[in-house]
């Protein structure tokens, strides 16, 4: 698969679900330099904040990582991207997730099957619903799981001379990241990820969804989230691995990324954290986190090594990266760290 080139990494950042807090952080995101900060759908609505982040910026970059596809139809997802595309000048991102089969049935009563065939349907759906309101186009959609055939003046949305949202999806599997090779303009890594796992795997099956539809790298985004376990001195550095470890056994305990850890020839880890996760032994799982996996799958390094080291994580592979600072390190030396790695030269390696 081609790299991403000379192109530099774009560096986003995480804004605040709470409406509230969200103009003076957006304000404050774009004036240290950031490229984009993103929303989840966990405990709040992802899209109102963006609205409102929107409203505070001019340049910066607004995105869902992620909303959950499957919670509501491609009709009611193209009028969200629509609007916020719009007033944000374009620049929304529509960040897509399936999340898993109890949330989407049991919590959103939402029908549930064949996630990566759904998957694919739901965007091009969301491509001919856009089409239809910006060309005028009858719409006649008709698929597997979706059908859109109905479309008036009343309900056509004011035209807009904007490109479309770019639509990025999360995918860890190789079915579903083909399809965001085909079909997506970004990937949205997920934080339980090493960069072997993007070289082997996740690359090698973007570019077969990429073959299928003709698409060159150079137009696509690979985001990623990674894992910092740094600080000033030694303390600093114990307390940030403590945390990390804590979060990665958490993770590695969840069967939907045993994959990650079997490619490593750490399955057996994943059976033992899986089995004390049931049993509750959240602090007993941490401790299963040896240094070996720690530095596989987080960046270890002091803060005057950082930039650097971060760097070489991201190198011909991730596009934008959201960068994990332990909550111990001050917003001064965050931004002295990015600003330095924003001057990094491009290295190679193979972390």
């Amino acid at each position: 698969m081609s790299e991403p080139g000379a192109r530099a990494v774009k560096v986003d950042r995480g804004i605040p679900s709470r409406l509230g807090e969200v103009p003076e952080i957006a304000r404050d995101l774009e004036a240290h330099g950031y490229d984009g900060c993103w929303t989840g759908e966990i405990n709040h609505d992802p899209f109102l904040p963006l609205a409102v982040a929107a409203e505070h910026t001019e340049r910066i970059q607004i995105g869902t990582s992620i909303a959950v596809a499957f919670a509501r139809n491609p009709m009611t997802m193209a009028q969200l991207g629509w609007d916020l595309q719009t007033y944000s000048g374009g620049r929304f991102i529509l960040g897509l997730g399936t999340q898993i089969q109890p949330h989407i049935e049991k919590r959103f009563s939402m029908p549930w099957s064949h996630p990566a065939r759904r998957m694919r349907e739901y965007i091009e759906a969301l491509q001919e619903i856009w089409e239809c309101w910006r060309d005028g186009t009858k719409l006649r959609f008709e698929g597997e799981f979706y059908t859109h055939k109905i479309m008036t003046p009343m309900f056509t949305p004011e035209p807009s001379t904007l490109p479309f949202p770019k639509v990025f999806l999360a995918a860890v599997g190789e079915l579903m990241t083909e399809v965001c090779g085909e079909m997506a303009d970004g990937l949205l890594a997920h934080a339980f990820t090493t960069r072997r796992y993007l070289d082997e795997v996740t690359t090698v099956a973007l570019q077969r969804g990429m073959d299928r539809s003709g698409r060159d790298r150079g137009d696509f985004e690979l985001s990623c989230p990674v894992f910092l376990v740094t600080g000033a001195d030694e303390r600093e550095m114990a307390a940030a691995s403590v945390a990390t470890r804590k979060q990665l056994a958490f993770y590695g305990s969840t069967p939907a990324y045993r994959k990650v850890l079997e490619l490593h020839g750490w399955g057996d880890l994943h059976t033992e954290l899986h089995r004390l996760s049931l049993a509750g032994q959240w602090d007993a799982m941490g401790e299963l986190i040896d240094d070996e996996v720690l530095g596989t799958f987080a960046v270890v390094a002091p803060i005057h090594e950082l930039a650097e080291a971060l760097r070489r994580r991201c190198d011909g592979v991730i596009d934008r990266v959201l960068p994990g600072f332990p909550a111990a390190v001050s917003t001064e030396t965050v931004n002295a760290v990015l600003q330095e790695f924003r001057e990094c030269p491009p290295v190679r390696s193979n972390v």
